[in-house]
């Protein structure tokens, strides 16, 4: 069983930035990727996927704003997010696409607040 370790998130400013890392503990090559994210109060979303060639998609409310990333030697998946807004407030999760194939890690809060 694979296990997921995210990690990056805080407290930042609206407009700033944070970078998201999900480490895996095994190869995770042959995986799509996706991040989710789960405001208090609401149901998981898939926010981004990374396919296993590279290939990505956003949710429309993050696109043009949030990247992301595989390095497979390193059995990491990133999630650059620039030009935060408050509603990106959530707990960050990473996973394969649903039906997720591993168990949830404990996620990384991200909070967007002046």
């Amino acid at each position: 069983q694979v296990q997921l370790v995210e990690s990056g998130g805080g407290l930042v400013q609206p407009g700033g930035s944070l970078r998201l890392s999900c480490a895996a503990s095994r190869s995770i090559f042959s995986y799509d990727m996706n991040w989710y994210r789960q405001a208090p109060g609401k149901q998981r979303e898939q926010v981004a996927r990374i396919t296993t060639d590279s290939s990505t998609n956003y949710a429309e409310s993050v696109k043009g704003r949030f990247t992301i990333s595989r390095d497979n030697a390193k059995k990491t998946v990133y999630l650059q997010m620039n030009s935060l807004k408050p509603e990106d407030t959530a707990v960050y999760y990473c996973n394969t696409g649903v039906p997720v194939r591993f168990s949830w890690g404990q996620g990384t809060q991200v909070t967007v607040s002046s």
